[in-house]
């Protein structure tokens, strides 16, 4: 039951059709606090699901593809709590920000502001302070997913 109420949330971010209007124009509305995240950006949609392992470079295809489609990207923080991106370098209007698809599977260090409500973590992430590329290889544990050699 748990699982379907993390669905919902997800489901009701990705509906969230109300643009911002800069950065910090959630701090209206729920507590913000700066923080620098450290993680590897992920595909929500696998990540939730788990209908394929989710994570690294046995992922990385697929991650790109559900990204460029509209698919919520997020990022799984190295103490295991997962963000959903709200918006990204400032583009404000939209978290389909090209520059998030060559991210994919990278393991990165964002700064911004973080908020959290009914138990969903979300990001307004300003920068990229680190890139340290894609770290999690996984082909030898999980195959290359879903596409490959």
């Amino acid at each position: 039951m748990k699982r379907r109420g993390v669905f919902a949330a997800l489901l009701a971010a990705m509906l969230w059709t109300v643009p911002l209007s800069g950065a910090h124009a959630d701090a209206r509305h729920a507590s913000a606090k700066t923080v620098k995240v450290t993680g590897e950006i992920i595909d929500s949609w696998c990540y939730l699901t788990e209908i394929m392992y989710p994570l690294g470079t046995a992922h990385h295809q697929c991650a790109v593809w559900c990204a460029a489609g509209g698919i919520p990207v997020g990022i799984l923080s190295d103490d295991g709590t997962p963000y959903i991106l709200l918006s990204f370098q400032d583009n404000g209007q939209s978290v389909a920000n090209p520059a998030l698809l060559d991210l994919q599977t990278h393991h990165v260090v964002l700064e911004g502001q973080a908020f959290e409500r009914d138990g969903m973590h979300y990001l307004v992430a300003d920068r990229v302070v680190e890139d340290h590329g894609i770290t999690n290889m996984t082909h030898e544990d999980y195959g290359i997913q879903p596409f490959g050699e």
